[in-house]
């Protein structure tokens, strides 16, 4: 890490970006949280925040100024992705950027045509130092993220059949990109799930144990999943993202299990169960 003075991570009010900038802050290193409303950011003291709009290269081109690091994070759910994170990839090797983690999916590089891959290969061809990692889904969806507000309700309702996915707590997630960056582990590529594959019948299990309340998970068809997402108005292009997603899930392609964590960090991920016990206040 000694070569990398400042790191940048982009997306740092999501779940993901927010977890390495801890990792980042709490290992002494001079990190940089960028974002939309950076006044909005809860930041350890340390941390530097900045504006970052990709729609407004201004913005991008003053948060890179003296970066060496970048932790690349893409707008979540978004077709049009390639359109506004490849000119940040190019004006990061203009301001002398040694070395980029992009953070993609999990089965990305199976699909040519999929958005995080046309931004994968523009990374890799970009001539910087850089690393690529594919998680799988996280764990903190359950916890905070988009999954989070259906469990109050007493359920989980996705359109996932009984098919398995090996969840990643975004911490885990972190933790590799820290020590990405420390090694600047470059031309690489890591597929990242966690030590288990789990069907939402058994998320559901765990997070009633842990919580105290009955939880269950109800599979929906993909047509009653997408009407309810318009339900709560999300737009039309985030609902088609998600019905590809969920239909990966079905087909049991999230289901790996690599060991790509437990290489780089030489301990396994964190399971799902001990995931669920450190934030079961999120369920209470």
């Amino acid at each position: 890490m000694a070569d990398l003075k400042k790191i940048l991570v982009t997306g740092a009010r999501g779940n993901v970006g927010g977890a390495v900038v801890r990792a980042l802050a709490d290992s002494g290193v001079s990190v940089v949280a960028g974002g939309t409303a950076p006044e909005e950011m809860k930041m350890p003291d340390t941390v530097e925040k900045v504006e970052i709009n990709y729609e407004q290269p201004e913005t991008v081109k003053v948060a890179l100024r003296n970066i060496e690091g970048l932790f690349l994070v893409a707008p979540p759910l978004d077709w049009e992705a390639p359109a506004k994170v490849k000119p940040v990839i190019d004006q990061a090797k203009t301001a002398g950027v040694q070395h980029i983690i992009f953070n993609s999916a999990l089965g990305v590089d199976q699909n040519e045509a999929a958005p995080l891959r046309v931004i994968e290969k523009h990374v890799m061809a970009s001539g910087l130092g850089y690393t690529i990692l594919r998680p799988n889904f996280f764990m903190e969806n359950f916890s905070s993220g988009f999954i989070a507000p259906m469990i109050p309700h007493g359920g989980i309702y996705l359109a996932a059949d009984d098919a398995k996915t090996s969840f990643i707590s975004t911490e885990d997630i972190a933790a590799v990109a820290f020590a990405a960056f420390e090694k600047q582990d470059s031309s690489a590529e890591y597929n990242l799930t966690g030590p288990a594959a789990l069907d939402h019948d058994q998320v559901a299990k765990i997070i009633s144990e842990v919580s105290g309340k009955p939880i269950q998970y109800q599979a929906l068809s993909e047509a009653d999943m997408m009407q309810g997402a318009r339900d709560q108005g999300l737009p039309e292009e985030v609902i088609r993202y998600m019905a590809v997603l969920y239909d990966a899930v079905r087909n049991g392609w999230m289901s790996v299990v690599t060991d790509d964590v437990q290489k780089i960090l030489g301990r396994p991920p964190v399971s799902f169960g001990a995931f669920a016990q450190k934030h079961a206040a999120a369920w209470k």
